[in-house]
C-alpha cells in the first residue's frame, strides 16, 4: 500500500537549512533517515520543499480566484517535505514516520492512481 508522509517543520528548522552553524546537524538527521528508507526499498518518491515564504497560495471563492504570496495558514509549523512510501499497512507507515527527524509527520494512505 502506498502512503504519503508529510513532514512539518518549524521556522527554526527552515532556518537551520542554510545556517552554516546548524546546517550540518540538520542535514545529518535527514541523510540518515533517507538512507534508511532507501535501504529498506520502500521509497516511491521524496522531496524537500523550499521555505514557506517562497510559496504562493491560490484560493477560489465562487468564481473569484485570489493568489496570496507565502503560505496561507499562520501556523508554527509548515510543510517541509514529503515521502511516498510503499509499505504493508498504516502501522508500518507510522513506524517510518516516527523515525523521521522532525516532530510532526502527517501520514495518509494514497488513493489508487487515476487511469
Amino acid at each position: 500500500m502506498s502512503y504519503t508522509l508529510l513532514f512539518y517543520e518549524s521556522q527554526e528548522d527552515f532556518a537551520a537549512r542554510t545556517d552554516p552553524e546548524r546546517q550540518e546537524a540538520y542535514l545529518a538527521g535527514w541523510t540518515h533517515y533517507v538512507h534508511a528508507l532507501r535501504e529498506a526499498g520502500i521509497v516511491v518518491f521524496g522531496s524537500g520543499l523550499y521555505a514557506p515564504e517562497t510559496a504562493a497560495t491560490l484560493k477560489r471563492r465562487g468564481g473569484d480566484v485570489a493568489v496570496q504570496d507565502g503560505p496561507f495558514p499562520e501556523t508554527k509549523e509548515q510543510l517541509g517535505g514529503i515521502f511516498v512510501i510503499d509499505v504493508p499497512d498504516m502501522d508500518a507507515a507510522l513506524e517510518w514516520a516516527a523515525r523521521g527527524p522532525v516532530d510532526t509527520v502527517e501520514v495518509r494512505q494514497n488513493l489508487p492512481a487515476l487511469k
